[in-house]
């Protein structure tokens, strides 16, 4: 939830209760899915958005549908958790946290039925893993933000792009979990937000959050982050960048929102350290880099519309990649619950994976 108590994801008698990220900032209001094709509904149109958010959001996609399923028989049940796993898989291709979410949920189904549990108790087995997922991602981003914030000059301006905050996860944010903790240690930092074209996450969702929070917040569009990384906001210098990731290769290229890979090339060429916030399930080891991460294509219309308003001609031709990749040698760290990684990311992310909790 953000510091002001709003959740951006819950379990209810109802169904899951999502807040709508499609009409912030202008109206706080909720959408409450009711079955597992409303879940998948809601992740695909953004409803929901941010690779830890999702996760969590599939995992109670699947426990609402296996609650609410009437399959006559075990076999068929088991059926309607591969059909049930399957639409939620397809919503969305870069955030790995969807296929994380979904393998947990399914290990953890498969486990039950070989144990001979009834389908009740596995139906509020499942229910009670979903919440499990969403209070570790709570806990994992308290810990992100505690570890980051060691690496936030005081005093300076922070930037960042997108929302990697509680609206992107089950509560108090990636990069921006880095900010507040900074702030909480009474860092005395500012945040400079870019305002994330097409979808406008930047000015809508984190100009949002940070003001809700009472964190001084400027907002800019997204061609001016070289201009500020060279000069500086109000005489303060721009410290250093963080943003949040939807996939990290083994090697550390990192496919974030849009633009991402912009600010960290104009981060570099000013000298200002970019560093990525992200979980270790957004970890995926299993591919070698950043080329191997599927780039989600979104619809035209975010481009040529805001809020349903044509700003460009009809019939031109439109690119719409949701995400960019950002090559590992312009991070300068990856901050995840268990500690920092820096590079030789090969090593040093594949031993965190591995640490323990603690």
């Amino acid at each position: 939830m953000l510091q002001g108590g709003v959740k951006t994801i819950e379990w209810t008698n109802e169904g899951v209760r999502l807040i709508d990220q499609r009409i912030l900032p202008g109206r706080e209001e909720y959408f409450v899915c009711r079955n597992s094709e409303e879940v998948a509904m809601a992740i695909r149109e953004m409803v929901v958005r941010g690779a830890p958010a999702i996760g969590v959001t599939a995992a109670m996609g699947i426990a609402l549908g296996m609650k609410q399923s009437a399959a006559a028989t075990l076999e068929e049940w088991q059926k309607d958790f591969a059909r049930i796993a399957d639409l939620l898989a397809a919503t969305r291709p870069t955030a790995v946290n969807l296929f994380w979410a979904i393998g947990r949920m399914r290990e953890r189904f498969e486990q039950w039925i070989a144990s001979g549990a009834g389908r009740e108790q596995i139906a509020q087995q499942l229910i009670a893993e979903a919440q499990h997922i969403l209070e570790e991602d709570i806990a994992a981003c308290r810990a992100m933000g505690d570890f980051g914030a060691s690496l936030v000059p005081a005093g300076q301006t922070v930037m960042t792009i997108c929302n990697a905050g509680a609206l992107a996860t089950a509560g108090y944010g990636t990069a921006l979990g880095v900010i507040r903790s900074a702030v909480r240690e009474g860092k005395g930092v500012d945040v400079l937000s870019l305002e994330t074209r097409p979808f406008l996450q930047g000015a809508r969702l984190t100009a949002w959050e940070l003001q809700k929070d009472g964190i001084p917040t400027t907002l800019i569009t997204d061609n001016m982050a070289g201009h500020f990384l060279r000069t500086g906001l109000n005489s303060r210098k721009i410290g250093c960048v963080v943003v949040g990731a939807d996939r990290i290769a083994a090697n550390g290229d990192t496919a974030n929102k849009i633009g991402t890979y912009g600010v960290a090339v104009l981060a570099r060429e000013n000298n200002v350290p970019f560093y990525v916030a992200a979980p270790l399930s957004t970890i995926d080891l299993n591919i070698a880099s950043g080329e191997q991460i599927p780039i989600e294509q979104r619809a035209e219309r975010e481009v040529a519309e805001i809020q349903g308003v044509r700003i460009a001609p009809e019939g031109i031709a439109i690119q719409n990649p949701a995400f960019d990749m950002t090559p590992h040698r312009y991070i300068a760290a990856i901050i995840t619950e268990r500690g920092i990684a820096q590079p030789p990311y090969t090593e040093s992310l594949a031993r965190l994976k591995q640490a323990p909790v603690r």
